[in-house]
Parts: C-alpha cells; sequence; structure tokens
C-alpha cells in the first residue's frame, strides 16, 4: 500500500499558497478531493495532403491512374475516421449517461467522504499483526469490523468508515495506534454529513509493551504536518439544564423500603393516594390474638376511601384471624384470598379503600418443607396528583424456614424528567450524566434512558433511581438548575483498559487502570475538526498524554492560514485518566459544546501560559478529580508523596503548592469564556492564574507572556457550584523556575508571586483596561463563590448563593508595587441561604440547621464556619447597587452579609466604600467584625484590628458617610461614634487614611500605635512579615487625619524606618511621635518614590526645631522635634501632591518619609508612660455627624435592578409567590394571605379564595377573582369556564378549603393530572396553565391538617411558543453575538 511520488504530495491534496504547505486551499473540512485522472495523451491530427510542401522537399511525379487511387485511399481512411469518432462520441455518450443514472439512483452526495468515487471497500479483517500502511492514490472504506496492529496514513491516502443512509452500519476498529501525517486523512462523516451509523475505534496496548513512537508514544490517534483529522457523528444536544426538580428515589416524599423476617401477622403499609407517602405503618398479630383481628379490622374501616393499602403476611396470620375482618379485607380491598387463608401460607395485597372495581392485586403461595415456591407479589401502579407515577409492591415468601414480609413504594417504570430544551436528538438506551446542585461534586449521577412514547420533546425517562435530588428551579432569583449532559455518541473513541491498575502508573494513588488511548494533534496539520464524538477511557495519568491534545500548534484560525479555524464541537469526553482536553502552545481554537466528565487533572487546560484567543463557549465539566502530572493537580497525599523533583528533603505544603485542580484552567486572561459551567472539581471550577513567562515545553521559545498585564478576554454568562474550593479563582500564578537550594519547590507548584492588573497592550505605562466579569452565578461552593484579586476588575448583574463565602475582592496587596486600583461589584445579589436545602451523602460532610425555616440543610463547611455574602480583604473595593437575603446567624455560627477575611496580616483600606445595597428580607446580621472563636483565632493580626468600610450612603448603618470600623479600634474614634455591639462595630464620622512603616535593624518588633486622646487604648501591631528570616517589618495602620499619634516598640527600636502616606490627599495631615533612646541621632529625608521606575525624587532634608512650639509653628516646612524628656520624634506627615482616583499615590509616586537613627542603646524602646503624663488629650470632633444625616425613608434605587439571575437570559422569566393561610395560621396571628406576581403584590382577606390569571405570552396581569369559600359552583365555574386560553392561574386560600371534592376535579382542566383528596387538608395553593400544553412547573401545593404552606415560590417562563403564543419576542442571544463579534476578529 505504500506509494510515493515525486513532489511528496498527494493528487487528491492541492499544494497551498498561504505559505503553509500543509494546508490546501480548496480544502472542504471533512471533504476528500477526487483524485485527478491524469490528461488524455494528445490525439494524432489526420495528415493534411493538401499542405503546401516545404521547399526543399523531394519531389516525386505519379501517373493519374496512380493519382485517382491515391485519392480514393484518402478518402476511405477520412471515412472510416469519421466512423470511429461517431462510435467513439456515442459511446461516450452512453456512458455518461449510465454514470449519472448510477449517480441519481445512490443519491451520491459530494460532502460524504465514504460516497467519493475514488474510495474502495477495504476489509483487513482480525489480525493483531498486520501493521497497515495507506499511501499514496489508496483511498479505503472500512465497511466492517477489524483489528490490526496499527494504521499509518500518509502521502496523500485516506481512511474513510463506511456509513449508509439508515445508519445501520456497525464499525469498530481496533488498533495500537493510527499515525496520520503528510497529505493522509482520517474521515467519519463530514461537516456538511454526519456520520449516521455506529463507530468505534479502540485503542490497546499496555504501557509496558511495545516500543514508543516517537512524540505520540502509545495507543494513540496522531495528527502531524499535513495530516487530517474529520470526525463527525450525528447531532446531538450536547446538554441542557433540568426544568423541574428531580427528587431523590423520584418521588418528592421520597421511596420507601421495607424487610424484616418473622414479622408475623398482617405487616400493613398505608399510602397517600395523591403524594406516594407513607402514611402509616403498623403490624397485626392475627395468629395468637383475636383483638388484633378487631384491632385491624377497625383500622382498616378507618381509612379515607381512596387510601392505598399494602398488606404483607409475616410468619402466619391466619389462626386467630376473625370473619369479620376478612369480609371487611374483602368488601374495602377487594380480596378474593383470604377467605382461604392458611397457616404459614404466603400471602400480600396492594388495594385502594372502597374502590373494590379498580381490580386489587393479590397473591398467595403455599408454605411447602420450609419454603414457598416463589415471592407472593402484588404490585400496582398510580398517579401522584402532579402526574408522577409509582408502583406499591407488598411481598411475603419463605426461604430455608426463614418468614420474610416487605414493601416498596417507588417510582414505577422509570423516572420522567423535564428538560430545558428539545431532546428530541437524545436516544433509548443514550447514557446522561445529571450534575449535583449540593455541595459535594460527587452527588453527580449517570442514568441510562430508556423508551418513553409519551415524553415530549422536553422530556426524557430514566432507568435507574435518582439517589440525590437535582434542583430543576430558579430559587431565590438564582438559577440553581442542574446541567444534564449527554454522554453517548454514535462515534466512540476509547482505550482498552486493563482490570486494575499495573507497573508504572502511578498504582499508589489509583486502584484503575489510567493507561488510556489519547488523540494528539500537532503543528502544520492541514485540517482538524471533531463534532459529536465521544472519548471515553482516554488520557494516560503517568504519561502525561491527554484525551485530546492541540500540542504546540501555533495559531488554528484563520490568523495561521486556515480557511476553515479549527474546532471541537459537542464531544463527549468523560472516564479519562489525564484531563479532559489540552490546548497547549495553540491559539484561535474554539471549543463547544463539550462535556469533560470524571477525569483526572484539570480539566478544560490551557498549559504554558502563552495560549490566546482561544473561545470555550457553552461547555459543561464536572467531577473534576486529583490527578498526578503537575502539583497543581495533586491532592494532599500525592503532593505530599511526590517529591521527585523538589530539592533536597523538602515536603512540598499542600495549601500552597498544590491542591488548586480546576475544570477551567486558564492559564493567560486573552481567552474567552462564554456559557460555560463549571459543575463540580475537587477544588476550582475556574481558575485564571498568571505565569510570567513561558513554560513547559515552550519555554524560551516565545518572549515574556506579561499575562499579569494582559487585559481579560470576554467572561459572560458562566456558572460555577459544587466545587469545594472556589466557584472562581482570579490569583497566583506558577513556579517558573526549577527546583534548587534556593527554592527547593517543583517547577510550575503554585506561587503567590502573580497579580492581575490588567493595562492596554500589556504594557503598565498605559492606560488600565478594567476586567469584566459579566453574569457570573456561583452557588453551592464550600469555600468561595468567587476569589478575585487585582484589580481594575468589574463583576456586574452576577449570582452568589450558599457559598461559604460569596465573593473576596483581593486587591494587588504587593505594594510598593501596586499603583492601588479598584475593584467594584454592582447590579449582584447575594443569597446567604437558599430554599435548596441539599441533601446528605455524595461526600456531603457538614450538616445542620440554618435559614430558612431553621430547617436541617447541608452547610458549607461545619456548623460553625461564619458564612459571608461580601467579604473585604484590602482594597479599594466598591459593593454598589446589591441585594442581601437570608443571612440569619444561628447558635452555631455567626452568618453576616458584609465581611472581612479572617485572620488577616495585611492591610484594609479606608477607601473600600459600600453604597446602595439593599439589605433585603432576613438579614440578622448586615456586618460582622471578627470575635475570638472558632474560625477566628484570637482576632489580632494586624487586618482584624484595622477592617474598616466607608458606608458612602448609609445603606448599611443607616448613617451617611460614616466610617465602619471594629469595636475597639481607638485610631479611628471620636465621641460621636455610635457603638454597634451585634457587629462587634463601630460608626464614626472623620476623614481617614493610611501609614506604612517598614521597619529594618531590628525586623521583628511589635509596634504599638496609640492616639493621643485615647492613650490607654494602644492597638498593637505584629506587622505583616511574621517570619524570622524576614529583613523588614511593615505595619499598616487606618488612621484619622488631623490628629496626634506616637509610635512604641516591644524591644529596640529600629535604626530605618520608612514611613508611606497612603490614601492621604493633598494637605492631608497626621503628627507623629517615633519612641526612641534618649541619646539617639537621627537623619530624617522626604522623598517621592515612582512605583513602576523605582525612580526617587524630591528628596529633601529635615532639619531639627529649637522647640516643640518651633515644631508646631512650622508644620508646613520640613522639620522634626526629639523630645529628650520622653524620647519622642515627632515628625508631620503632610500630603504635598494631588492623589489620583483609586491610587495609593500621586502620579509622582508616593510619598514617604525615611528616618535614619544612630541608637546606642539596646533598650526597649517604649515612651507610652511618658505620653500619657505630657500629652494626653481629651477627644475632640473634627467631623461632627450632622443631625439629619441618618437614613429615615427607604432607600427606591439600593439593591439590584435584576430579580432573576439565570443561565439563559434569552428566555423571559417572571417571579411569582403563593401565600395561601390556614385557620391555624391564622389563629396563630399570620393574617397576610397574597398572590404576587412580578412585585405586584395582591392580598386576599376573610374566608375566600382567590384566583389570578397572567397572560403566558405578555407576563401581563390578565384578571384576578376573589371568592367567598361557601361559594364552590361559582368557584368551580370559573376555573372550569371562565378563564382564556393561554393562561397562567395562580390560587391561594384563606382559612378554609371550598368544597374540596367538586373544586379538585376542576384544577384537573389546569394541569393537575387527576382529582386530589383535598379532605383534612390545612392549606392549599395552585400553579395552573389553561391551555392544551402542560408546562413542567404546574404544581398543586397541599399542606397536612393544622399546617400550612408558607410562602410558595416560582419563576415562571413567559413567551413560549409551547404556550400557543403567536406572537413570541425572540430575544437576541447575547452569547451569541459575543460569539459571532470573536469569529469575525479572528
Amino acid at each position: 500500500m505504500q506509494h510515493t511520488n515525486g513532489s511528496g504530495y498527494p493528487p487528491a491534496f492541492r499544494q497551498s499558497h498561504n505559505g503553509n504547505s500543509h494546508i490546501p486551499t480548496r480544502y472542504s473540512p471533512g471533504r476528500i478531493v477526487p483524485v485527478r485522472p491524469p490528461p488524455l495523451p494528445k490525439s494524432q491530427g489526420s495528415p493534411d495532403f493538401s499542405s503546401p510542401k516545404p521547399e526543399n522537399s523531394a519531389t516525386f511525379s505519379f501517373s493519374a491512374a496512380e493519382q485517382r487511387q491515391q485519392a480514393e485511399v484518402a478518402r476511405k481512411r477520412h471515412r472510416n475516421a469519421l466512423i470511429c469518432v461517431a462510435i467513439s462520441c456515442a459511446i461516450f455518450f452512453i456512458l455518461l449517461i449510465a454514470c449519472l443514472a448510477v449517480a441519481a439512483s445512490s443519491n451520491f452526495d459530494e460532502n460524504c467522504p465514504d460516497q467519493n468515487p475514488t474510495v474502495k471497500q477495504w476489509n483487513p479483517g482480525h489480525d493483531p499483526q498486520r501493521k497497515v500502511v495507506i499511501g499514496k492514490g489508496e483511498h479505503l472504506s472500512l465497511g466492517a469490523s477489524a483489528t490490526v496492529h496499527s494504521i499509518t496514513i500518509q502521502n496523500g491516502g485516506s481512511l474513510v468508515f463506511a456509513d449508509d443512509k439508515e445508519g445501520s452500519k456497525n464499525v469498530t476498529l481496533k488498533t495500537r495506534f493510527i499515525h496520520i501525517r503528510e497529505g493522509g486523512a482520517l474521515h467519519i462523516g463530514a461537516d456538511k454529513c454526519h456520520y449516521k451509523s455506529k463507530a468505534t475505534i479502540i485503542l490497546y496496548g499496555k504501557s509496558d509493551e511495545s516500543e514508543d513512537l516517537p512524540l505520540f508514544g502509545k495507543k494513540f490517534i496522531g495528527v502531524e504536518a499535513g495530516g487530517s483529522l474529520e470526525l463527525h457523528g450525528t447531532k446531538k444536544l450536547s446538554w441542557t439544564q433540568l426544568a423541574k426538580t428531580l427528587p431523590a428515589s423520584g418521588l418528592p416524599s421520597g421511596s420507601y423500603s421495607f424487610k424484616k423476617d418473622y414479622s408475623r401477622g398482617f405487616n400493613v403499609r398505608v399510602i397517600d393516594q395523591d403524594t406516594a407517602q407513607v402514611l402509616y405503618v403498623d403490624k397485626f398479630d392475627t395468629h395468637d390474638q383475636e383483638n388484633e383481628s378487631i384491632r385491624l379490622h377497625t383500622f382498616l374501616r378507618g381509612l379515607d376511601p381512596g387510601r392505598i393499602v399494602a398488606v404483607a403476611v409475616g410468619d402466619s396470620a391466619a389462626k386467630s384471624l376473625l370473619s369479620d375482618t376478612k369480609q371487611t379485607l374483602k368488601d374495602l380491598l377487594g380480596s378474593a384470598h383470604v377467605n382461604d387463608l392458611s397457616y404459614r401460607q404466603s400471602w400480600a395485597l396492594v388495594g385502594v379503600i372502597g374502590n373494590r372495581t379498580s381490580n386489587s392485586s393479590e397473591a398467595v403461595q403455599d408454605y411447602v418443607n420450609h419454603n414457598t415456591a416463589e415471592q407472593a407479589l402484588a404490585r400496582r401502579e398510580f398517579t401522584t396528583v402532579n402526574g408522577v407515577d409509582f408502583s406499591v409492591s407488598a411481598y411475603s415468601e419463605w426461604i430455608e424456614g426463614t418468614s420474610w414480609a416487605g414493601f416498596n413504594v417507588e417510582v414505577a417504570d422509570g423516572t420522567v424528567l423535564d428538560l430545558l430544551d428539545d431532546v428530541t436528538s437524545w436516544r433509548e438506551g443514550d447514557r446522561i450524566v445529571i450534575a449535583s446542585t449540593d455541595y459535594s461534586m460527587y452527588q453527580a449521577e449517570e442514568f441510562t434512558l430508556l423508551p418513553c412514547p409519551k415524553c415530549t420533546k422536553h422530556q426524557v425517562k430514566i432507568k435507574e433511581k435518582p439517589q440525590f435530588p437535582h434542583v430543576g428551579e430558579i430559587l431565590d432569583g438564582v438559577d440553581m438548575r442542574a446541567e444534564v449532559g449527554i454522554l453517548s455518541r454514535n462515534i466512540v473513541i476509547q482505550g482498552e483498559m486493563e482490570g486494575s491498575c499495573y507497573g508504572s502508573n502511578m498504582c499508589q494513588f489509583f486502584n484503575t487502570d489510567t493507561f488510556g488511548g489519547h488523540i494528539q494533534i500537532l503543528k502544520n496539520f492541514t485540517s482538524v475538526h471533531l463534532s459529536n464524538v465521544e472519548l471515553k477511557n482516554m488520557g494516560q495519568q503517568a504519561q502525561k498524554k491527554y484525551p485530546l491534545h492541540f500540542h504546540l500548534c501555533g495559531d488554528v484560525d484563520v490568523k495561521g492560514g486556515y480557511r476553515s479555524p479549527t474546532y471541537v464541537d459537542s464531544l463527549s469526553i468523560h472516564h479519562c485518566f489525564s484531563r479532559c482536553l489540552g490546548i497547549h502552545a495553540t491559539n484561535g481554537l474554539l471549543v463547544k459544546d463539550t462535556i469533560g466528565y470524571d477525569t483526572l487533572g484539570h480539566c478544560f487546560f490551557l498549559e504554558d501560559g502563552i495560549e490566546e484567543r482561544n473561545v470555550l463557549f457553552h461547555n459543561l465539566g464536572l467531577l473534576t478529580k486529583p490527578g498526578t502530572q503537575l502539583p497543581t493537580d495533586r491532592n494532599d497525599t500525592m503532593c505530599t508523596e511526590i517529591r521527585d523533583k523538589v530539592y533536597g528533603k523538602y515536603i512540598p505544603v499542600p495549601a500552597t503548592d498544590c491542591k488548586a485542580v480546576s475544570t477551567f484552567w486558564i492559564a493567560n486572561p486573552n481567552n474567552h469564556l462564554i456559557s460555560n459551567a463549571a459543575a463540580g472539581s475537587q477544588d476550582t471550577g475556574m481558575w485564571y492564574l498568571f505565569h510570567s513567562m513561558s513554560t513547559g515545553d515552550s519555554h524560551g521559545l516565545y518572549p515574556e507572556t506579561k499575562a499579569e498585564l494582559t487585559p481579560l478576554g470576554k467572561f459572560y454568562n458562566n456558572r460555577v457550584h459544587s466545587n469545594f474550593k472556589a466557584g472562581l479563582f482570579i490569583d497566583k500564578g506558577v513556579k517558573t523556575t526549577h527546583a534548587n537550594s534556593e527554592d527547593p519547590r517543583e517547577y510550575l507548584c503554585l506561587d503567590n508571586n502573580a497579580r492581575f492588573r490588567p493595562h492596554e497592550n500589556a504594557d503598565p505605562s498605559k492606560p488600565r483596561v478594567p476586567a469584566l466579569i459579566e453574569s457570573l452565578i456561583t452557588f453551592k461552593n464550600n469555600d468561595h463563590g468567587a476569589w478575585v484579586r487585582g484589580g481594575d476588575i468589574t463583576i456586574t448583574n452576577s449570582a452568589f448563593a450558599d457559598n461559604g463565602i460569596g465573593l473576596t475582592f483581593a486587591s494587588d496587596g504587593s505594594f510598593p508595587k501596586d499603583e492601588g486600583a479598584s475593584q467594584t461589584v454592582l447590579e449582584s445579589l447575594f443569597i446567604g441561604e437558599s430554599k435548596n436545602y441539599g441533601f446528605p451523602g455524595g461526600q456531603n460532610k457538614y450538616f445542620g440547621t440554618g435559614w430558612p425555616g431553621n430547617r436541617n440543610r447541608t452547610l458549607p463547611r461545619n456548623k460553625t464556619f461564619p458564612i459571608r455574602g461580601f467579604q473585604i480583604y484590602d482594597g479599594p473595593v466598591h459593593l454598589t447597587r446589591s441585594t442581601f437575603r437570608n443571612f440569619v446567624s444561628t447558635s452555631d455560627r455567626y452568618t453576616s452579609a458584609i465581611g472581612f477575611f479572617m485572620k488577616n496580616a495585611w492591610q484594609l483600606t479606608p477607601k473600600n466604600k459600600v453604597s446602595l445595597v439593599k439589605l433585603d428580607i432576613n438579614v440578622s446580621l448586615k456586618v460582622f467584625f471578627c470575635k475570638p472563636g472558632p474560625w477566628f483565632e484570637d482576632c489580632k493580626q494586624d487586618g482584624d484590628k484595622n477592617a474598616v468600610f466607608n458606608d458612602f450612603d448609609g445603606s448599611v448603618s443607616g448613617y451617611k458617610d460614616m466610617l465602619v470600623g471594629r469595636l475597639d479600634n481607638f485610631l479611628i474614634r471620636n465621641p460621636d461614634c455610635i457603638n454597634v455591639t451585634d457587629w462587634n462595630g463601630i460608626i464614626c464620622k472623620g476623614k481617614y487614611a493610611q501609614i506604612y512603616v517598614q521597619t529594618w535593624n531590628p525586623a521583628n518588633n511589635t509596634m504599638s500605635i496609640v492616639r493621643d486622646e485615647y492613650p490607654d487604648f494602644p492597638m498593637l501591631l505584629r506587622g505583616i512579615n511574621q517570619n524570622h528570616r524576614a529583613t523588614f517589618q511593615q505595619y499598616q495602620p487606618v488612621v484619622m487625619l488631623q490628629k496626634d499619634y506616637t509610635v512604641h516598640w516591644n524591644g529596640k527600636a529600629p535604626e530605618n524606618i520608612v514611613i508611606y502616606l497612603i490614601n492621604f490627599d493633598k494637605n492631608d495631615w497626621i503628627r507623629i511621635g517615633l519612641c526612641y533612646p534618649r541619646d539617639t541621632i537621627f537623619q530624617v529625608k522626604s522623598d517621592v518614590y515612582q512605583r513602576l521606575t523605582k525612580v526617587v525624587s524630591m528628596v529633601e532634608e529635615y532639619t531639627a526645631a529649637s522647640s516643640m512650639k518651633d515644631f508646631l509653628d512650622s508644620q508646613a516646612e520640613r522639620k522634626y522635634f526629639f523630645d529628650n524628656s520622653t524620647g519622642l520624634l515627632f515628625i508631620y506627615l503632610q500630603a504635598r501632591n494631588e492623589r489620583d482616583g483609586q491610587s495609593y499615590c500621586s502620579s509622582f509616586g508616593c510619598e514617604r518619609l525615611n528616618i535614619t537613627a544612630t541608637i546606642r542603646s539596646e533598650q526597649v524602646s517604649n515612651c507610652m508612660a511618658e505620653v500619657d503624663q505630657k500629652y494626653r488629650k481629651t477627644p475632640t470632633i473634627i467631623s461632627p455627624v450632622p443631625l439629619n444625616n441618618s437614613v429615615s425613608v427607604p432607600c427606591r434605587a439600593c439593591g439590584t435592578s435584576q430579580v432573576i439571575f439565570s443561565s439563559d437570559p434569552e428566555r423571559t422569566y417572571i417571579p411569582v409567590q403563593v401565600k395561601s393561610l390556614s385557620k391555624v395560621e391564622i389563629d396563630q396571628g399570620d393574617l397576610e394571605a397574597f398572590i404576587s406576581v412580578n412585585g405586584t403584590k395582591m392580598k386576599l382577606y376573610g374566608r375566600s379564595t382567590f384566583v389570578v390569571t397572567v397572560d403566558a405570552c405578555t407576563g401581563k396581569i390578565a384578571g384576578n377573582r376573589t371568592f367567598l369559600t361557601k361559594d364552590t359552583a361559582l368557584i368551580v365555574e370559573y376555573l372550569t369556564t371562565g378563564i382564556p386560553q393561554k393562561s397562567i392561574v395562580l390560587l391561594a386560600v384563606r382559612s378554609d378549603i371550598p368544597g374540596e371534592q367538586t373544586i379538585s376535579e376542576a384544577l384537573v382542566s389546569l394541569g393537575t393530572a387527576k382529582a386530589a383528596k383535598l379532605k383534612d387538608k390545612g392549606s392549599l395553593a395552585l400553579y395552573g396553565f389553561k391551555g392544551h400544553f402542560k408546562p413542567s412547573w404546574v404544581e398543586l401545593f397541599t399542606s397536612p391538617a393544622g399546617q400550612g404552606l408558607g410562602i410558595v415560590e416560582k419563576y415562571i417562563p413567559i413567551q413560549l411558543e409551547e404556550y400557543g403564543c403567536t406572537k413570541v419576542v425572540k430575544i437576541q442571544r447575547k452569547d451569541l453575538e459575543i460569539l459571532k463579534k470573536l469569529q469575525r476578529a479572528q
């Protein structure tokens, strides 16, 4: 099969004219260009006897007869030639007609590679030793399953998989590898001809057998320069979301199972026919006791008609069973065999009280030789009032002398899922995965699809019982609907696996084989496009091979010369062993609608920090587990045990070196994340980190990346949940040097050396380019919903719910390198604890009580963890136009809307600002400053003591433009301050700034700073560098301006001190006195330090004032005064330049003071006693609180204007609340019953029923009617005939439920599956629909007698075509518009 040609290029492909010799200019993705036949030889023309002779030719003479003879011969030849031409033309046209007829009859499609006329059938059979080479001129179609050693496709050869229009083929190719290069191509389907049949490629082999192929290793599909890989399966919707909550077991009330031996007598269960809930559990021993028979008789007679009763005999029940009881079983449950029940006979019955005609299910088995022949099994199916089919089973049997009886209440024959999108492309037998909607990612579950003739296009039926609930609703305004992904595809690439781990495949960490297959693409490929392909058992943990890896490919879009940019679309990558998709030194790749599920290590992985312009659009990643390849992939155990690349005996620290495995690992900000979901990782959902240089294989090949300075690509409409560490993380970098004696850590471990500060063209001298995080949804993340460090960064239109900490803003934090930046969150929603109560199991470790309703719920950490909505860490940050709900502390924990980073040694700036926030319902603790105890420890870190923010408009504290700080902070106090003990806080008026005090020789002192007005309350600061190796120390107190302070030490005074004026505006000042030994000699200078250039300018030397009066009179001059009597060096710190915006300092640089002291004494420099005697002052008020400063009128502009935060913003939802009231609730003093639609609240009064109708196509309230409870007939008439089609129907009751049975039957016309039993119900609420379609949100709510429902809330979609709306407003999908713009730009 091996062929070569002189040019080295296959005849099937033309050489490129774009500089890339491997990309054909006329190539259509997935389409084999027909082989051009060689040109026909030029035909020899007939001799021209009449043409003139050349002058130098010889001359001959012929007789007349001879001339006539020659002329006749010529005429015959001419006639024969014409006949030949005519016959040839006739044959040609006949053949042409035949070919066209054949082509027409076979429906030839030139877009389908298997239909190309140059392709030949190829069926190599099964020969594991056969090494196949497909070369020049060979275009083969595999039509039957085959096994070979390997396949190399090169020099223009191609291999396609045969298909047919019915999709009836099932072709499996088993091989060790497929190597595609130099014009070779592998096609299964094409971009315009998706493959219909079943195609499977199995990559086999073990890691310890055979030799590696250079670059690729073993068990692979590899594409080198000039190669093409086109795989296009049948189109399927890749993933969607639940549209209705899937309860654990499939039943809202939960399934029920019971099995017990020797439970003698009649075991009875009574089940609610409307909800499938088991109501009563009892046992009646009618074998020995007649009174038990009487009790059973009475019990059954007391049950309401319609109740489901299941009965199973344990051991024996016949001896004392009375005839009246038997008759009751016959009359009420329709038993046909109870009269004949005998000793130790197994008997089971399922029936309905009072419905003998409904055919009860009954089974009897005789007791013979200590056994029954089979189980006596009775089973019947029912439907709940909301349309869930369920079965009730009772069984009884003897097994080897042991009697068994049991019951099951469960979903009948599969559970129907309601989904958000059209899933008609999903098929019976397909496998799906449903993501966790709780804190543990291990609540993700797989299911098999069953046939479901009754399902709508938005429904499927699953075979297995769900173990955990999966939310399918918008709760508290936040879209928590579980993602549902389809794993099955008709093209499958998979690795053949061993039964367990073996060899050198990291078996100390994994029990299973982790040596799967892999696909690797190298630079200068001709064409690679993959769509609707399933990759499973792929990736190699020890060998660092990924399921799909674009390796050093450079630009793979138009910029790289590809007319059809490279893409990966609708792949299912699952149960893999080394990532999902590796994008390695590759730019411009589109990854779309792809699922990465249950894999080891970072899933969607950008590798070396230089990858740019890649677009990740609408991908789903979940169950991302730790791996071994990089330190950042590893968990605690892997981190400490893998030490082959550290220096010496260094033991890695998991919290700082490792533990960063992420579903989306983004190593360069210039990439685009749009509409993706990170639905469960061991550490983080989406992590942006910043390489200081190219790393790995790219190191040294590319210039400095400047990732920290590079503007952020598009980040829009992403969702992150069920991650342990964080949903979104923007911070840190990786170590870019190999382990050495100075830094023994492993290469590429986590490193805290990077801070994101984007500038135009990544040039710090040019303007900042704010990074925009838009429409982020983050919920049920254990630690952080989002941790964002750097600036300038804006988060908008985002939602944070049920996270340990909703959002943490941290500044650059590397002063003096950081010039100061802002971080802003606006138009966002924070939910402390939502109605997503969670469910134990799946590695959820923490469970306790919480809000709403003080119910049991899963918790992000243990029950003492202080939940915070917005956490402030350094700054400056700005929280504005945001809403907080459900932050309610318990006896176990503090839960606050606003909090601070715990155990914080760093600074917090008084420029942190909060404005226009709405602290909505159920916020019991607006702000909390730490108190000693669990999690907070001693609360004595420097940042703990200086925690502050400015309440700009009073929307938090009730007082405008006030500083909110910690209760024991006397540096910020004045006599007007307001103590808030619940917060452990204080509210003060004044102007504030900071000083940064850096000290050398020594560098390990504790500094005490005290205000002269409060000398009894010094603030002790430990400094930020709390390790013994630090060469300097830095202290960062917040100070009230225009006040006097003194500074003291717990040891020898520092010989060198530099004090920076931070957040000082021009002419702002404080006076400071520093304690020194009395014989100290000083040199004091001021200067301005430019952070970026590190240039020092404006150096001025201070002179000594002659006296304290001279010093005080010379505040504007550069003077200091040393008070020998107290040992205090007094200096005014006063700013002379204007500060720029959010910057710490002016555009000239940071003004600072340098003090060099010659100290002869080793004594402790603490002068507080002298200060108290000589410099104590009475507290004064510089900025009094205005009398009208308090906020009394509700702020209408406060809070987010956005009500619903969904992942499908193109759909319109309206918030609806229904609150009915039972008699008991009214008696307890709750008097408000209402229906609220889109913020419009309509109340009902007295004993009444209230019905509101909403136009489902516009969302407008169409009408409302109030009925007296007694007017049952009017209510029924209105519900059945008075409501127009296409109406959302909302019903609430106050006090009694009207005419239970008649109204129940009327509700069937509004969407209930059957007439509900409303007798003895406490309350009722209905979400119904009048129309020819039953939406997934239709639901009837009832409560038991004596109980209420509370507020029932739903977010209802409107303007759906399914409602029958004819003028549906098509909202432009912003994510698709962004994608189109990016594609046009590239």
